[in-house]
């Protein structure tokens, strides 16, 4: 009988497999493949994962919280990774994909618009990257969370708008390197609060409203109209006490502050801090139409 219900469903594949069996022939290319399945279905049951079907290099799970499919995948990038120090293994890597959704559950397989989501954020992972989706990264607690980045924007079968792809940084030395650092006595203090206005609109991003949306469509907390601007452009928010904002859009995010200085932000984030312009699509000049004025505020 078939069975509704909302899930994390995670592929997980062999990069290059047609290769290995080009460049070491079928026995020791199907033992390589065969040990990569058997550490993404163990780390899968470790995380409180069922395993759905695999299909050639490929393995479907779902998890019952995005948090255990992340920790699920992680120890998948991370177990391969160290097995290709062994003497003697081939080195492969793998990708992986995950979206939280909807599915219908029909015996042992699931069916939606959940699952092709899923399986095309596999399509756009590159080797040894974790790629998922907005909506599954709002699932996620915040030690994941601060994790993620965003990385590009994609088309969905079933989807009417672009869907924000993001990546979780699962290596340790980059996951480290997205941590605020921890300022030292003397130095700038962190911004508390930003200040944006845009014409006769003043919104204020803080611990008590963490987060705005910028953009031409009517539901976002800042509407801006023009050609270059997209629905949902970009986003201004909180994090550990520094503004950031994430870039959303097809033609990118300009920053100048009062010194002139400008930055370029594009499917990216960058940190906001002192006084300047944000321009969606295009670099605003102070006083211009379309200029988005941010100011922060300790």
């Amino acid at each position: 009988m078939a069975k509704d219900l909302e899930v994390a469903i995670l592929f997980a594949d062999v990069v290059g497999s047609t290769q290995l069996y080009d460049k070491f022939g079928d026995t020791k290319a199907s033992e390589t493949v065969a040990a990569c399945l058997d550490v993404m279905k163990d780390a899968t049951l470790q995380y409180n994962g069922t395993v759905i079907k695999t299909i050639g290099d490929e393995v479907m799970s779902t998890f019952p919280t995005v948090d255990e499919a992340m920790s699920a995948a992680i120890h998948m990038q991370g177990r391969i990774t160290a097995d290709n120090k062994q003497e003697g293994r081939i080195a492969v890597s793998i990708r992986i994909g995950c979206h939280y959704g909807p599915v219908v559950q029909e015996q042992n397989d699931i069916f939606g618009a959940a699952v092709h989501t899923a399986n095309r954020m596999t399509s756009q992972a590159k080797s040894r990257q974790i790629v998922i989706t907005g909506e599954t990264v709002m699932k996620m607690s915040d030690k994941f969370r601060e994790l993620t980045r965003q990385i590009d924007v994609a088309t969905v079968r079933g989807k009417l708008d672009e869907v924000a792809l993001y990546e979780l940084l699962w290596n340790p030395d980059e996951a480290t390197s997205m941590l605020p650092t921890i300022e030292l006595e003397g130095q700038a203090r962190k911004a508390t609060r930003v200040l944006l206005s845009f014409r006769n609109q003043n919104i204020e991003v803080s611990d008590r409203r963490k987060s705005v949306t910028l953009g031409r469509a009517e539901d976002n907390d800042l509407v801006i109209k023009g050609n270059l601007i997209s629905r949902i452009h970009a986003k201004v928010e909180m994090r550990r006490g520094k503004v950031i904002i994430v870039d959303q859009s097809t033609n990118g995010t300009f920053l100048i502050n009062v010194q002139g200085e400008e930055t370029f932000v594009r499917r990216d984030s960058a940190q906001l801090s002192g006084e300047g312009t944000i321009g969606l699509g295009r670099a605003e000049q102070p006083g211009a139409s379309l200029a988005i004025h941010f100011k922060t505020l300790e």
